[in-house]
């Protein structure tokens, strides 16, 4: 057994392409090795900012020889057929065999290879993968007609200690690689994976990418302890900057104190989205004027001209924001509104102008099912969210949005809780992100969300598979944190009419229920994703959905809460068995005759003491189950249900359903049929499984 050890090593790659190129090399050789029948026992890929590696371990020094039996035409076949099938098999027909398989004669082809040497397998592999590589997107460089990501410098392909002839445009495989670009440039030559790691740690390249990690946090978090600071933790930044280095170095720099006035959103945005420096907290959670550059450098100076160089950029930059930050507060930010309607939110509905329009409507609405909004400060708060789009600083930070546009509120003088709602009607825009719990937050957060589905489902752009360009699953999914965090009891049917008629006639496709009904089934599909991951099951929700006519969340999770501790009690768990027992007769019976049991049995005509008393116990059941719902006491309804266990069970053991008499036989199947109508007045258990 032997080990592959292959390098591409390049330009830089792009961080954000990085992971997924080291997860494709990967796949891409080992399923080629694995095509040809070469099997291993491990692999593993690496990535740095200029090289992609990949090592298999425990590789024979050949593939198998391979043995196939392959049936071809029948004898007498059009001789069309017959060369077609030589072709396939590389074969004469005299070297084909005639044999009867009990359904005629048929020609069959005995294929014998001999398995090919590994390096050869090996070069057909890696230049396969590297042709047919998914970079999302790659460069030819010079004249070179192949395409890679960006120029290859070398490739380092190694089988057993000794070369694999691979090439991929001008660049053939060698045994030897170069370490860091400034800090260890000379090309070195390697034996295998142990001396590769070992030597390449020497030439100041970290290869493992974790280990990068790790060790950009360790400097980061001992750097801000020196400081008697402590880390703003940003992991996206972090694994940004991991793809960035091959030889980390964390350093500490000085924010001027001119700067130190700007909100510190915009000085942590500048500093990440332009310069990727970390940034520092003070003891209080406020904004340190320190921030953390990670090099992939070591000086002689312990870095000082690198932070030196480092603060001028960022003073150059931070100098902008603070052009913005005193620029956009000389006019006040509904002065702003006005440029809305040269900015447009979707072709088809209208413009940016017009959506605010809709969320005043909506907003103003909305207050009255939260507690402790009022509709004048809620239709403001609706009418300011988007003017920011039109400031400087939204213009150069466009992740700012919403944030400034507090800032702005406030210094005009704007209440607190509408300068709130501003920057957090966006919320939430992911399954990490809070759910806003102040009213006129909560009330212009839902109104945005409601506005843009209602719109795009009312003119069929609806996501489709795994494309949803408009991020209406996301807005459907922050809709339900929204209601379900905050308890609020909305009429999601309702409100989605309500919404469709702030459109203008005609501006929308879709009939107003028919669009409410659609916008309904996806919220159940993104419900069920919702619980799924609070580890509800999904099947519980079906079975109350089913039952139509539910809009009110937190009415339906209360209902699927009660469903499911009644199903875990030994009551429910056995009553559901006899539901099930109970349907299929009646399934089996109704086909079988073609017609309905449906409808209420005849008391009268019942006549063994067992299918009275489930007669009784289903009518008691029903009474106290619908004034239990009514109530939206759902615990109390399911146990009115759990009451039909024993009547059940004994009707089961006493009580021949099909009897000989014809009007008994469909009195009792009645009967059966009214256990299933009575367990869907609270949930249609059909839909239950397990």
């Amino acid at each position: 057994m032997a080990e592959l050890l292959l390098e591409i090593f390049s330009e830089e790659i792009p961080a954000r392409m990085q992971a997924a190129a080291a997860e494709a090399l990967h796949r891409l050789v080992t399923d080629a090795l694995k095509k040809n029948g070469l099997t291993f026992d491990g692999a593993r890929a690496y990535v740095t900012p200029r090289r992609l590696v990949l090592v298999v371990e425990g590789l024979p020094l050949a593939a198998p020889d391979v043995s196939e039996e392959r049936r071809g035409p029948r004898v007498g076949a059009p001789e069309q057929a017959m060369a077609g099938f030589l072709a396939s098999t590389g074969l004469t027909l005299e070297q084909l065999v005639r044999r009867d398989t009990g359904k005629g004669e048929f020609w069959f082809a005995d294929i014998r290879r001999k398995g090919q040497p590994t390096p050869e397998v090996i070069r057909q592999s890696v230049e396969a993968a590297m042709a047919e590589f998914p970079w999302p997107k790659s460069m030819r460089w010079g004249a070179n007609a192949v395409r890679w990501v960006r120029p290859i410098q070398s490739i380092l392909c190694l089988f057993d200690g000794a070369v694999v002839p691979v090439t991929f445009g001008p660049v053939s495989a060698g045994d030897s690689t170069a370490g860091h670009r400034f800090l260890a440039p000379a090309r070195f030559a390697v034996r295998d994976f142990a001396d590769y790691a070992t030597r390449l740690a020497a030439a100041k390249v970290v290869l493992d990418p974790v280990e990068r990690r790790h060790s950009i946090l360790r400097q980061a978090e001992a750097a801000a302890a020196a400081e008697g600071l402590s880390l703003r933790p940003d992991d996206g930044l972090l694994a940004e900057v991991t793809g960035l280095v091959e030889w980390p170095n964390v350093l500490v720099g000085t924010i001027d104190d001119t700067f130190m006035g700007v909100p510190a959103e915009v000085l942590t945005t500048s500093m990440r989205s332009h310069q990727k420096y970390f940034s520092l907290l003070k003891a209080d959670g406020s904004l340190a004027p320190r921030f953390l550059v990670t090099s992939n450098m070591e000086t002689a100076d312990g870095g000082a001209r690198v932070v030196a160089g480092n603060q001028r950029v960022l003073r150059a930059r931070l100098s902008d924001a603070a052009f913005f930050w005193e620029t956009d507060r000389k006019a006040r930010l509904d002065s702003r509104l006005p440029k809305l309607a040269e900015r447009l939110f979707y072709a088809r509905l209208g413009t940016m102008s017009d959506k605010v329009g809709r969320m005043m409507v909506l907003a103003r609405h909305l207050t009255a099912f939260v507690d402790g909004a009022q509709a004048a400060d809620a239709a403001r708060a609706a009418e300011l969210a988007k003017a920011d789009l039109s400031t400087e600083m939204v213009g150069e930070f466009p992740e700012l949005q919403g944030i400034m546009g507090r800032y702005y509120a406030l210094h005009d003088g704007e209440k607190p809780a509408v300068a709130d709602a501003v920057a957090q009607h966006y919320a939430p825009q992911g399954p990490a992100d809070g759910v806003p719990t102040a009213p006129l937050s909560v009330c212009v957060a839902l109104a945005d969300k409601i506005d843009s589905l209602v719109g795009f489902f009312g003119i069929d752009e609806k996501p489709t598979g795994s494309k949803d360009p408009f991020a209406l699953r996301r807005a459907a999914l922050g809709i339900i944190r929204l209601v379900v965090e905050n308890g609020l009891r909305l009429p999601l049917f309702q409100l989605f009419q309500f919404a469709h008629a702030q459109y203008a006639p005609g501006q929308l496709t879709g009939e107003a229920r028919a669009v409410a009904n659609d916008l309904l089934d996806f919220f159940a599909d993104r419900l069920k994703v919702h619980l799924k991951e609070k580890g509800v099951r999904h099947d519980l929700v079906n079975a109350v959905f089913s039952l139509g006519d539910e809009d009110d969340l937190v009415r339906l999770l209360a209902r699927v809460q009660a469903l499911g501790d009644f199903l875990s009690s030994d009551d429910g768990a056995n009553l559901l068995i006899a539901y099930r027992r109970a349907a299929n007769i009646v399934r089996i019976e109704e086909k079988k005759d073609g017609r309905s049991y449906g409808g209420p049995a005849d008391a009268g005509a019942l006549r063994l003491a067992e299918e009275q008393s489930l007669a009784a116990a289903l009518a008691s059941a029903r009474v106290a189950a619908t004034e239990a719902l009514k109530a939206e006491d759902f615990a109390a309804a399911m146990a009115a249900l759990a009451a039909l266990r024993r009547p059940v069970d004994a009707f089961f053991d006493k009580v021949t359903v099909n009897a000989d008499d014809a009007d008994l036989r469909v009195n009792r199947l009645k009967l059966l049929a009214e256990i299933g109508a009575s367990l869907s007045e609270v949930a249609d258990f059909s839909k239950i499984e397990g």
